[in-house]
């Protein structure tokens, strides 16, 4: 299902934005929203806007802590990143933003984030809050509860932001380290 959603979303992105740069990265450059939010920072309980980010390249993934492979998967692949970028990864940021609030507390999303990179900042909101940034970026999620538990789903999606906040890439696919790197130097540049 999240595959599907992950693909649909691409699709969509694709159809109005400037095309595919190479297998899984999507030029939106001028057709979606720049960054704007407001919401809690998990590694220090900061409250935190676009504007805290400023000056810096920022990814922006929607995801939760009790992700059993998409999330853990791609949190490592863009620590790899991070690795490979040297010194240049203190002018990137990337935002985890939690899905799933009812169960990722500011603790829980610290230690799962700081457990990938220093630059991975957990962010946290309140329903409306995730819903409203969510559908800027047209990503899908839901979070649904079940006799087993809740039972959540979302869009793999990375979004890139240039320093000034403005959507540059949205990725479907991170596996690709030294490509994912070469992205952001060429933004750093």
């Amino acid at each position: 299902m999240t595959r599907i959603i992950s693909i649909l979303l691409l699709l969509a992105l694709a159809a109005c934005g400037r095309g595919e740069m190479r297998p899984g990265v999507t030029d939106i450059s001028g057709v979606m929203p720049d960054l704007k939010f407001t919401m809690q920072r998990a590694n220090d309980s900061a409250w935190v806007t676009q504007d805290s980010y400023r000056g810096k390249i920022t990814l922006l993934y929607f995801g939760y802590t009790h992700c059993p492979d998409v999330c853990p998967a791609t949190l490592s692949n863009l620590a790899d990143v991070l690795k490979d970028l040297g010194t240049r990864a203190n002018d990137v940021r990337v935002l985890f933003v939690s899905v799933d609030p009812a169960r990722d507390n500011l603790t829980a999303l610290k230690d799962y984030v700081g457990a990938f990179a220093p630059q991975i900042d957990g962010l946290r909101g309140s329903d409306n809050e995730i819903a409203k940034l969510a559908q800027r970026y047209r990503v899908l999620y839901s979070v649904k509860k079940t006799p087993q538990g809740e039972e959540v789903m979302h869009s793999g999606s990375v979004f890139i932001f240039d320093r000034d906040g403005k959507a540059r890439e949205v990725m479907t696919d991170t596996s690709d380290v030294k490509n994912v790197a070469n992205d952001l130097e060429a933004l750093l540049r």
